[in-house]
């Protein structure tokens, strides 16, 4: 074969390969394409179908390009949207608000977002959250990527919550006021009640103790006043005491407080009443470390009540146990179990209601129905819980659980019982008690009262201005100073003579209606150095004015 017909054979084979090259890649663009294409598509899928709404904005704030969720967020074609400003949409008085997003956006080079209203198509106006950033091409004022989010439903609920808010402060305000109406009434209707209770006990009281005694039916009258009075005074404290609670003003002074002083101290207030109904009662012995944190007076009330209901309400020569035991790390559980009747389920489930007796109301032992609310009230203001486990016919067992102190007793002081101040000899040298005080009646019981004690001298003031001017004229060696006076309060007499220096040395007793725990408290911190609350106890009158007589004798 020739030269040149090998030659023309080799180029025959070269085109032929280079066809079948060209073929394999125009195969491949053909799948490429293709591709491309399905990749594009989906692309627009994703941008047009996308739940937000997307924008290209160009640098003079015409919109170059957005996808169906923008067009709909507005309200308006997409066609329509292109080359118009997305200024036109924004609500006018928030687009400051996309300007300066726009101007962070420039100077910083990180992505901004506001909240703002915009405008749709038909006026109806939604809140949209904008996040705002640029294209990167290289100009000095790029075009704008946005992306739209509604934000509407969250505005209306954070609206509704904001009114929510609003409307609940508005109704705490409300409640505090009436509150306040309900704590003020109150203690104006305990000093209302107090203020003849105390002429009528105290003048029983003087009565039962005068020369010559009362005959057996005098006595029985007596005691039928007495009885009375002692109860009606009960039932007040029980109701200021639940009120106090309930609107949260009871004060609690929380510490460290050993257990076993407290037991002590109300198995010796409760053993008069054991005595009576023949009821054995028996206490546990605890470690001097055992303490709960409680407050110390109304731990004790609490278990004074739980002890004196079931000594009530057991059997004649029935038996009350008082055990302790922990239920779970860290806390002690109280259980005071009496062998009385047992109560059904239907008196259980009524058992912690005001004023609720379960049925003994027609019985001959006398309750309020008040004292076991306040006193579970009173553990659940401390920390802890109380329940009650009873069957019929098989007693009932009250328990109250608190947190264990960790740290050593704070005090004890307060937790044990308050003995009065020794009673001094009765000089035969006179000393005088100035008494405060505009009810005639009051100042008539004083006056009965002392009449038994030669030693003492009484004399009168009728209001806080004759008060004032007798304490620096004739220096008594006691004032008893009543609260409410007509012209100015006992609290704003007892600062003037403390601040005077011929009277600021005579010890000031206050002696008052106003019995709430606040009006005690602040009493006691303006400087009086007891505060006894009417009707008085006479005995209880008598050592605290005995104290404020020692306290004058060691004065300068």
């Amino acid at each position: 074969m020739s030269h040149d017909a090998l030659t023309t054979e080799q180029l025959m084979h070269d085109l032929q390969v280079h066809q079948i090259e060209l073929q394999l890649q125009n195969e491949e663009l053909r799948r490429a394409q293709l591709a491309l294409e399905l990749s594009h598509a989906r692309y627009f899928d994703l941008y047009d179908l996308a739940p937000v709404g997307y924008l290209t904005v160009a640098a003079d704030g015409l919109i170059v390009q957005a996808n169906l969720s923008a067009a709909t967020l507005l309200g308006i074609a997409r066609s329509t949207l292109v080359k118009r400003p997305l200024s036109r949409f924004i609500v006018k008085a928030h687009q400051d608000s996309y300007y300066q997003c726009r101007r962070q956006l420039l100077e910083t080079g990180q992505a901004q977002s506001c909240e703002l209203q915009v405008l749709q198509n038909d006026g109806v106006m939604l809140w949209v959250r904008f996040i705002v950033s640029a294209v990167q091409d290289g100009s000095d004022a790029p075009a704008l990527r946005v992306i739209m989010t509604d934000i509407s439903e969250r505005k209306r609920l954070d609206e509704a919550l904001r009114e929510t808010n609003t409307n609940l402060e508005l109704a705490k305000q409300q409640a505090d006021r009436a509150n306040l109406a309900k704590s003020e009434f109150l203690s104006s209707m305990s000093h209302e009640l107090r203020s003849p209770l105390n002429a009528i006990l105290g003048f029983a009281q003087l009565m039962e103790s005068g020369t010559p005694p009362p005959t057996p039916n005098q006595q029985a009258s007596l005691d039928q006043i007495l009885k009375g009075g002692w109860y009606l005074l009960a039932l007040i404290n029980d109701i200021l005491d639940l009120a106090s609670i309930e609107s949260g003003h009871a004060a609690l002074s929380m510490e460290a407080v050993a257990l076993g002083a407290v037991l002590q101290d109300c198995q010796t207030l409760i053993e008069p009443l054991t005595t009576d109904r023949a009821v054995r009662i028996s206490f546990p012995k605890l470690p001097v470390t055992c303490s709960v944190q409680a407050d110390p007076t109304r731990l004790k009330q609490v278990i004074i009540n739980l002890l004196s209901n079931a000594i009530k309400y057991n059997q004649n020569g029935g038996s009350v146990a008082v055990t302790c035991d922990s239920p779970a790390a860290g806390r002690l559980r109280i259980n005071v179990r009496d062998s009385g009747p047992g109560l059904s389920k239907q008196k259980l489930a009524q058992l912690f209601q005001p004023f609720n007796r379960l049925g003994q109301e027609a019985g001959s032992t006398k309750g309020t129905g008040i004292g076991l609310v306040v006193s579970q009230r009173l553990i659940q203001s401390m920390g802890g819980e109380m329940g009650v486990q009873s069957r019929e016919g098989e007693g009932s067992v009250f328990w109250f659980e608190l947190q264990l102190a960790e740290a050593e007793p704070v005090s004890t002081a307060r937790a044990t019982l308050s003995t009065p101040a020794p009673t001094p000899q009765h000089s035969p040298i006179q000393r005088t008690v100035l008494y405060v005080e505009d009810n005639p009646d009051n100042i008539a019981l004083m006056a009965q009262l002392l009449a038994a004690r030669p030693d003492l001298r009484l004399l009168g003031a009728p209001d806080a201005m004759r008060g004032m001017t007798m304490a620096r004229s004739l220096a008594p060696d006691v004032v008893v100073m009543d609260i409410n006076l007509p012209d100015i309060s006992g609290l704003e007499v007892l600062q003037l003579l403390q601040a005077d220096p011929a009277t600021r040395h005579i010890p000031v007793l206050a002696l008052s209606a106003n019995a709430m725990p606040r009006d005690v408290e602040r009493g006691l911190s303006a400087g009086f150095y007891r505060y006894i609350t009417k009707p008085i106890k006479v005995n209880e009158f008598l050592s605290a004015l005995d104290e404020g007589l020692a306290m004058g004798v060691q004065a300068p």
